[in-house]
């Protein structure tokens, strides 16, 4: 590294730190700090040290355009670097989705350009099981997400070879896929799962159910693959069949159901809890070309986490964006229009971007493999991961699949001045769509000339298959260009989720309409700094914010075209109501419209669309129902409903006030109830390190809500006492504390001050990240485990004294949180630990540790 006029400098290329990079793209994206931190923390180019190469995504961009050139050289006719660089500019016309824009070009870390992967159906076998346990974490330190599906796990009760001589179903093995995926880190964010079950598997009550319990398959989204078999038995009110193995004609297990018993039960589920979502999965065979190669190995078996890619085993899914919005020409004016003629250039110029990422994606594959032959591990230790990318590979270069898609369907029907929802936006929409399918099979046709097509690719099989056939009669040349030449690609297009790319590119996301058009951010205030700065909320910490309103970008734009008179006011109610958003917005939109949308734009998509129809918290669960039905019955190939409140971690407007962080440029609040001014608390003293301490539990409903401790010299209770009640100060400023209150017979003793006299600097931010645990309803097992880890420490530490202080609020058989705890049983699977009396207890070999 050289330094040169302050400026450091590796590899000829400059080298900034994370504020400086924060900066500069704060002043790329106009003062959108948000924007900026997603570009910076996820996509900008950085080492291992944390030293910054790219300061602002136009540095990303050039870095994107100098790759794809590079590839591009290899066929006829080239698009030159300039040109793909005016694509990607200023995310204006083509965006490469998160993993290609992190991936690409990136000599620090090794990870595929793929979004989306499936794995091959689990074995009915603990090997098996295993093994794909072991394929998900391998894919997700790549940053993949990955789906597959369990139908071929045998359910409850059935016999098995070995010790245990029945199955546990498919429950355990839910859980354990859920926890292999939330262990793997991915450089900030969290991997993503998918599992899928067949309605026919026995256990699919079990499988409906599971999540209702908010402890469990928390890293993994669910969805069932509904039959027409099953959908017609629910319309006529008859029986279906359960059995295992689930495709077989058979069966060893079966049973006749009630269909809509089994169908009422998925809806409560949905209404109840946003999942499972339905998949359906005869609808989507049918309807996506790549199934028409199932004997070359291209049968679809599951989808990816979002749902938006229906694949085949070991097969993989690279993502890109048009960017809808920059095709209106004169946006919110009387005589706005989109640019059908633009858009089509473009769509043929990104399919070509597309297949160019494939080969980007099999040099990225290439780099694992080598990787994994370098490591140390032994042969027979490498051997899962290495077959792994090797069919991975395979699938890529055999079928060459692509992912494109749109986003901004929302801000363009807005610039356009048409309701989002109405039955102009759905005619709107579908001729876009069917824009970007026409033209992009167009340019993989004209690339299967030029460049050859996918090689397992046999017309006479595609002779009728109903999607290709609206493609051909929509334009009569592609289906001579498809006998004579091919296309390059088995499937081409998709609708993605684009939520931190859409962040990036000042838009709404995806199909999706703008969620909310003002939102409310708190900042932070410097009491040292900002002494005389406005304050609006103080958090039960003392720290200070000031909220400040922030109005969607679409909707910023459209207000800065209006010609108000000067001096003139208006209200935001007043804009809103004569803005092209108003009724457009997710809480606005009529659930069958939002189907209808999704439905016309099905029609041209290869694989899938990641929509989600919202509703009212109040919502009838017939109305669910009714959503799901038509989504069937519309040839949509799978449904996500949310009905508001029926999940934790929301969107909320302003008007739901609680404490919340910022993602995406809304609030996710939390449902940690707010502290009383009173909490009754349970007094509890050990020897720390030869001093007495003194440890306060303040319980509500009989939980432990917050943890306080302290030195007992600082404080004097009477030993008598073994609880109290802490009660907060009347006075409200930013300051307030704590008193301990304790006494019998109407005589008090009050303790002052409590927290200053336990705010000991070792100890006090430990016991904040406690009860904020607490207070959001981290399982207590959980914390005691993680206090308890530390096995060379002796049992006297401050962490397993807060350890022990907590275990007495572990409900009795409750199960451990993260399976650590160990016994003299021969295999994990054996063992069934719980906790009784505040021991871990093993209720198969009898081991107990109460530590």
């Amino acid at each position: 590294m050289t330094v040169t006029s302050s400026k450091y400098y590796c590899g000829g290329r400059e080298v900034v730190n994370f504020n400086d990079a924060l900066k500069k793209s704060i002043e790329y994206f106009d003062g959108d700090e948000l924007a900026a931190n997603v570009f910076v923390t996820k996509y900008a180019l950085c080492d291992r040290s944390g030293n910054f190469y790219e300061k602002t995504p136009d540095d990303m961009h050039r870095r994107l355009a100098k790759e794809f050139s590079r590839i591009e050289k290899k066929y006829k006719n080239p698009m030159t670097e300039e040109e793909i660089y005016g694509l990607f500019k200023d995310f204006k016309f083509v965006i490469p989705q998160g993993s290609p824009m992190a991936g690409i070009g990136n000599d620090f870390q090794i990870q595929s350009l793929s979004n989306c992967f499936v794995i091959e159906p689990p074995w009915d076998s603990y090997g098996g099981i295993l093994k794909t346990d072991q394929e998900l974490v391998q894919i997700a330190k790549r940053r993949g997400g990955v789906g597959f599906d369990i139908s071929s796990i045998r359910p409850k009760g059935l016999s098995t070879a070995n010790a245990a001589r029945t199955t546990d179903g498919i429950e355990v093995f839910m859980d354990r896929f859920s926890n292999s995926c939330r262990e793997v880190a991915q450089g900030g964010r969290r991997g993503a799962l998918m599992i899928t079950i067949s309605v026919h598997h026995p256990q699919i009550s079990d499988f409906i159910k599971i999540k209702h319990l908010l402890t469990r398959v928390t890293g993994a989204n669910i969805s069932i693959k509904l039959s027409d078999e099953f959908m017609c038995a629910v319309e006529d009110d008859t029986d279906v069949e359960l059995r295992f193995p689930v495709d077989s004609d058979d069966p060893e297990m079966k049973k006749m159901i009630r269909a809509k018993d089994l169908w009422e039960e998925i809806i409560e589920s949905a209404h109840k809890t946003a999942e499972p979502g339905l998949l359906f999965w005869d609808t989507a065979k049918k309807l996506t070309p790549s199934d028409i190669y199932e004997d070359e190995g291209f049968g679809s078996v599951s989808t990816n986490p979002c749902g938006e890619i229906i694949l085949s085993a070991y097969d993989s899914c690279r993502l890109m964006l048009i960017n809808l919005s920059s095709f209106v020409d004169r946006p919110f004016k009387k005589n706005s229009r989109f640019n059908f003629n633009k858009m089509s250039d473009v769509a043929h110029k990104a399919q070509r971007l597309m297949d160019d990422m494939v080969d980007l994606e099999i040099e990225q594959i290439d780099k694992i493999i080598e990787k994994i032959h370098a490591d140390p591990e032994p042969e027979n230790v490498k051997k899962i991961e290495r077959d792994l990318w090797n069919n991975i590979r395979e699938q890529a270069v055999n079928g060459r699949r692509t992912g494109l898609g749109v986003t901004a369907v929302g801000d363009t029907l807005a610039a356009l001045n048409i309701t989002y929802g109405s039955d102009k936006s759905i005619e709107v929409v579908e001729k876009i769509y069917k824009t970007l399918a026409v033209n992009a099979y167009r340019s993989s046709c004209i690339m299967a000339k030029e460049r050859g097509s996918f090689p397992v690719h046999d017309f006479s099989k595609e002779t009728y298959h109903p999607f290709l056939r609206r493609i051909w009669e929509e334009d009569p040349e592609l289906l001579q260009m498809n006998e004579k030449w091919g296309r390059r690609n088995i499937s081409l297009t998709t609708t993605a989720p684009a939520g931190s790319v859409s962040v990036l590119a000042q838009t709404t996301s995806g199909i999706e309409p703008a969620y909310l058009l003002k939102y409310t951010r708190r900042k932070k205030i410097n009491q040292v700094a900002e002494s005389g700065a406005r304050i609006d909320f103080v958090d039960d910490n003392g720290d200070t914010w000031q909220e400040y309103d922030v109005y969607h970008h679409g909707f910023r734009r459209w207000m800065n075209s209006l010609s108000i008179p000067e001096g003139k006011t208006m209200s935001y109610e007043d804009l809103e109501q004569m803005s092209p958003y108003h009724k457009s917005t997710s809480a606005d939109i009529n659930w069958i419209s939002k189907i209808r949308m999704q439905a016309a734009a099905q029609k041209w998509v290869c694989h899938a669309i990641s929509n989600t129809t919202n509703v009212p918290k109040d919502t009838d669960i017939s109305v669910i129902k009714d959503i799901y039905m038509q989504g069937w019955k519309l040839g949509c190939k799978g449904v996500t409903v949310y009905r508001d409140g029926s999940r934790d971690g929301v969107l909320v407007s302003k008007e739901e006030k609680s404490i919340g962080d910022r993602e995406n440029g809304a609030i996710f609040y939390h449902n940690a109830p707010k502290r009383p001014k009173e909490l009754q608390c349970q007094i509890n003293h050990a020897t720390i390190a030869g001093e007495r301490w003194t440890i306060l539990v303040g319980t509500m409903g009989d939980k432990p809500y917050e943890i306080i401790g302290g030195l007992s010299k600082y404080v004097e209770i009477p030993k008598k006492y073994s609880t109290g009640r802490i009660v907060k100060h009347p006075r409200k400023t930013m300051n307030s504390k704590y008193d301990l209150l304790f006494g019998e017979d109407g005589n008090e003793v009050v303790v002052k001050d409590i927290v200053s006299v336990f705010d000991n600097p070792n100890y006090s931010s430990f016991t904040r990240t406690i009860s904020l645990a607490l207070r959001h309803g981290v399982p207590i097992q959980y914390l005691v485990e993680q206090l308890m880890k530390d096995r060379d420490a002796d049992m006297f530490t401050f962490a397993k004294v807060t350890a022990r202080c907590l275990k007495k609020y572990i409900s009795d058989g409750t199960k451990p949180g993260n399976g650590t705890l160990s016994c003299g049983c021969e295999s994990r699977d054996q063992a069934n630990i719980v906790y009784q009396e505040g021991c871990a207890t093993c209720l198969t070999c009898g081991y107990a540790k109460c530590g």
